[in-house]
């Protein structure tokens, strides 16, 4: 695999087999290590509309030999440097509380434990980030539509209950949030939803990957809003002029 390939459904659990093994290696057969998936990870484990991701975030809770597992495995098999890693920690979108939320998804090699979130929590997570050049509010729109396919919708108050567990009952997630959700729960289309909401994130990482060839070094999550609030006035006055 190499540093830009991604991890995919498919891919993901032969991954976190070679990881187990190589701790396992490292560390003993006694010593058990435990990950919480969250993010892409969590979503292409659970559900079938996120094609990838390029990197892992997780809650790991293991002995310092996992770090040197991860990176073994790395070398041996040419994934990108991090390729698992707890980074997100440093994000508004972390929470103490997830290893309390989550729930099991498989154990590899009698040594790893590997959990998941479910889907308000997951939702929840994303809300909280709210990224609009990520896939953010996208998985958010793809929990609710296969939850809807599947005849299991999510409420609207299970979110708001899972945001007050994680983060607490005054903390509130970004405006771009609010108005997505209110929007998606609003129209109760999810699939069309989906759609709109991905095109339009992939308009925004066009906007800042040119903003930052343009002018190197000045983008930041200071200005990014203000970039792409622009850059969509730009798009609505270049339609009106046709």
């Amino acid at each position: 695999m190499s540093a830009n390939a991604p991890f995919t459904k498919e891919n993901l659990n032969a991954y976190l087999k070679e990881l187990a093994k190589e701790f396992r290696h490292l560390n003993g057969k006694t010593m058990p290590a435990e990950i919480i998936l969250i993010g892409g990870a969590a979503i292409l484990a659970n559900y079938g509309f996120r094609e990838m991701t390029y990197d892992i975030d997780a809650v790991i809770v293991a002995s310092s030999a996992m770090k040197e597992a991860v990176n073994r495995v790395g070398d041996r098999l040419g994934l990108p440097n991090g390729w698992l890693n707890m980074d997100f920690r440093n994000t508004n979108s972390y929470s103490n509380k997830l290893s309390e939320v989550s729930i099991y998804y498989k154990t590899f090699s009698n040594i790893l434990t590997v959990r998941t979130v479910t889907a308000e929590y997951l939702i929840a997570m994303k809300l909280m980030s709210g990224r609009q050049y990520k896939n953010d509010l996208s998985d958010v729109a793809g929990v609710l539509w296969e939850h809807q396919k599947a005849g299991q919708p999510i409420m609207r108050e299970t979110i708001d209950k899972a945001i007050a567990a994680l983060y607490g009952e005054s903390v509130e997630i970004p405006a771009v949030s609010r108005k997505f959700i209110d929007d998606a729960f609003g129209s109760g289309d999810y699939e069309k939803v989906y759609h709109a909401i991905r095109e339009n994130e992939k308009q925004s990482k066009k906007v800042l990957l040119a903003f930052d060839n343009n002018y190197p070094g000045k983008l930041n999550e200071d200005n990014i809003s203000v970039i792409l609030e622009q850059a969509r006035k730009k798009r609505k006055r270049d339609r009106e002029e046709r």
